[in-house]
């Protein structure tokens, strides 16, 4: 049984889904300087009742909202994530025609016994975020920013996150060592 609370956030990637229609990736590609994640999915629940008593309660998942803050977003990543395009002189442009492909997004999350917990979400659109800038003042304020991402269930299988700890028992070595390599995909069993 996997033991530690997470204590830390590092090694944040994501990967482009290349054919929708499949639902595979590119090869991950680092955010450098995470410093939050927040997943909040959604669920929507419904009670309903006979007999002058609650008799079902039925579920369902709505979309997953993920927040990164981050040290700083580059230009190349923005290009990736969000559509956008750099020109020849090296500008970043915002179009009102941008499409932001799918993504995966990546982390690890170090646990109070000095193992990881790794993730993949599996299918998302990240969005333009609010930016607020403050002057400098007698003390320096560090102005990071935020980006949101709307996830949700893959087509094909359903799934929308998996997870493992590396200290998890039966967890092949291969699979920790591999996880940013690769967005993670199950193993067919024969």
């Amino acid at each position: 049984m996997a033991k530690g609370v997470r204590v830390g956030l590092d090694k944040l990637h994501y990967a482009i889904m290349t054919d929708e229609t499949t639902e595979t990736y590119d090869t991950p590609k680092p955010i450098p300087g995470a410093i939050t994640a927040t997943v909040t999915p959604t669920t929507n629940t419904e009670t309903l009742y006979a007999d002058d008593q609650a008799a079902e309660v039925a579920s369902s998942l709505g979309g997953i909202e993920v927040e990164i803050g981050v040290k700083d977003l580059p230009a190349d990543v923005l290009k990736d994530i969000l559509g956008s395009t750099i020109n020849s002189d090296g500008v970043l442009i915002d179009s009102k025609d941008d499409n932001p492909p799918y993504v995966a997004l990546g982390w690890r999350s170090r646990k109070s016994n000095g193992r990881y917990r790794y993730y993949w979400l599996y299918k998302g659109k990240f969005q333009l975020s609010e930016e607020s800038f403050q002057t400098k003042e007698d003390s320096p304020t560090f102005q990071t920013p935020t980006i949101t991402a709307q996830f949700i269930p893959r087509d094909k299988d359903g799934r929308w996150r998996v997870r493992v700890d590396e200290d998890g028992e039966g967890v092949d070595p291969t699979i920790i060592t591999n996880w940013f390599s690769a967005v993670y995909e199950e193993t067919p069993t024969p």
